[in-house]
């Protein structure tokens, strides 16, 4: 099960979440979303962890813990939307093109020369 973390500390690591989880269960992975630009923390990460009970039991218990001075929040994490929509529902159909007009529109108000 994927789990979402949020508002962590930007000071919290990668080891020290995966730590936090492994003590309700075996990790199967740990990731911390780093900005690209400044190489630090954005404040969330995910953590896959391959038995249910395990995610539920850290899920649980950890969800607004105090690490690090903030409360981080724990939940499951949901699959990213493909291009176009969610994965529940459907994309919205697109507007019908409209055909450029071969001229600028006439105002029935304006005299014809």
């Amino acid at each position: 099960m994927k789990l979402l973390v949020r508002n962590l500390a930007r000071s919290t690591t990668e080891t020290e979440l995966r730590e936090m989880f492994e003590s309700y269960g075996r990790v199967q992975s740990c990731t911390l979303v780093m900005d690209k630009k400044t190489g630090t923390s954005k404040g969330f990460g995910f953590i896959e962890m391959p038995r249910p009970g395990d995610a539920k039991a850290a899920m649980k218990n950890l969800n607004g813990k105090d690490v690090a001075g903030n409360r981080i929040r724990v939940k499951k994490a949901e699959d990213k939307p493909a291009a176009g929509g969610s994965p529940d529902k459907p994309p919205a159909p697109k507007a019908p093109e409209q055909p450029e007009p071969d001229e600028a529109p006439v105002n029935p108000w304006q005299r014809k020369s």
